[in-house]
């Protein structure tokens, strides 16, 4: 049974913090018509069902006079909870054993075990939160940084669904009033005002225009900056990703092409994510293996959102520099130049290389690097965006936004040049549609399938 046509009149259960963690305490969530009762008929302490919503129950949890354990249990009356239905969570201790204990006595009384995201999708069918509020809950359990979680919990709270309401009530006004006219077609009427439907379809083009160019902020925000690391064989590229990441994440060694395989691993510079790839030098090579390697890198280096271009002065002449930095300018991405082992360069050297406006670090020694941090910032230009702003990460809502430009052109289209009110209707509902699949005015089971089934169990 998939988790969208679940029955929704079950009892679940499932454990809703990280399972294997090492803390003290375990919760364990329950909701449904019966989930008080259910509690109640295995919790020893105050009578549960007679207790009002938001208050906690010290007791214990037994099975006939057997204790399992000593709990805390928090109820909350629907539909003031998050499932908008009965819902209670006991706090036990953080035992696995435990843990399974319980839960499984409350299958044996009634419950079932929750699919994942089935909590959160009976918020939305019960209207506590609407779909991209929904997905919104997901992206703040895997935000890992301060911006990612900025927009997350915007989103959540509603700040994208509102503005996306506003748009769609001016259009379902319109719409509306060109329904009437189809209803007295015969008149030859117009209820609906075409100068100004058509300056409202240019304001909400304009609005839908800037959502979708938010995206490729807002999704560098949520899942984190693809930086490659590239440079000729042994410049110290691997040495560089440890000293950024502070640990040994990478193999160092003297001898050329040790990285044969892309490596890749994140931190977080000033509550933004970046993901930093290193990455097989470049250089013509007989070996198959190494090869692959240098294939894969100029992969990277087209997918990656900035480069980090890394060179040694005592390897190569500045004409040599040149060409290889030539190369990664055709490729259209922003990239930061670095000359490694700055510790061991004269002033001549220093002076020669100034024309290339390069960033000066030692990755062994641990010199710039937090220089280098700073340019990534300024590279990426993120450090000033203001999260406040809505701000699209879902690659489902872009998506639907563009379906949503395209109805409002057609719309455009028969207001400039006159077309009967059923085919503007026709393009009206559809723009309507479209905004309403974000929302989930519109939804499908497959498509509640496919957002819920990617939550953890117990969300």
């Amino acid at each position: 049974m998939s988790v969208s046509t679940s029955n929704t009149q079950d009892t679940i259960v499932a454990l809703a913090t990280s399972p294997g963690s090492q803390g003290a305490i375990a919760v364990i969530r329950v909701s449904g018509t019966d989930a008080i009762s259910l509690v109640n008929s295995v919790f020893k302490g105050k009578d549960l069902n007679k207790q009002a919503s938001h208050t906690i129950h010290f007791g214990t949890i037994r099975e006939g006079e057997e204790i399992i354990d000593e709990v805390l249990v928090s109820l909350f009356v629907g539909p003031n909870s998050y499932t908008k239905e009965n819902s209670v969570e006991i706090s036990t201790h953080n035992s696995k054993y435990i843990i399974e204990r319980v839960i499984n006595l409350l299958i044996r009384k009634g419950a079932r075990a929750a699919r994942p995201g089935e909590f959160t999708l009976r918020a939305f069918l019960n209207g506590g939160l609407d779909l991209s509020q929904a997905e919104a809950v997901a992206d703040l359990i895997a935000s890992n940084s301060a911006a990612s979680h900025q927009i997350a919990m915007q989103q959540m709270r509603g700040g994208f669904s509102n503005q996306l309401k506003k748009l769609r009530e001016d259009l379902v006004h319109f719409a509306s009033l060109i329904e009437l006219e189809l209803d007295f077609s015969e008149e030859d009427v117009e209820f609906a005002n075409r100068d100004q439907l058509k300056a409202l379809i240019q304001k909400i083009y304009s609005v839908i225009n800037k959502l979708i160019a938010s995206f490729e902020q807002g999704n560098v925000l949520k899942n984190g900056v693809p930086v490659v690391i590239a440079g000729k064989p042994n410049v110290g590229k691997s040495t560089l990703l440890n000293a950024l990441l502070n640990e040994e994440r990478a193999i160092v060694s003297d001898i050329a092409g040790t990285t044969r395989d892309t490596i890749e691993d994140e931190i977080n510079i000033k509550g933004i994510t970046f993901r930093f790839i290193d990455t097989a030098g470049i250089r013509h090579t007989e070996d198959v293996i190494e090869a692959k390697g240098v294939e894969r890198t100029r992969e990277k280096m087209k997918q990656a959102r900035l480069i980090i271009y890394l060179f040694d002065p005592t390897q190569d002449k500045i004409e040599a520099v040149q060409e290889q930095i030539q190369e990664v300018k055709d490729l259209n991405i922003p990239f930061v130049t670095i000359i490694n082992k700055s510790d061991l360069i004269t002033e001549s050297q220093r002076a020669e290389y100034q024309v290339l406006n390069p960033l000066y670090i030692s990755a062994k020694e641990q010199l710039g690097i937090e220089e280098l941090k700073d340019e990534l910032l300024n590279q990426v230009n993120l450090s000033n965006i203001n999260t406040d702003d809505v701000m699209v990460t879902n690659i489902r809502h872009v998506e639907a936004l563009q379906h949503t430009q395209t109805a409002l052109e057609k719309v455009l289209y028969g207001i400039d040049n006159p077309v009967t009110s059923d085919f503007l209707a026709m393009d009206i509902r559809q723009a309507l549609h479209h905004l309403g699949e974000i929302t989930g005015t519109v939804t499908t089971d497959d498509l509640l399938d496919n957002i819920f089934s990617k939550f953890c169990i117990g969300k």
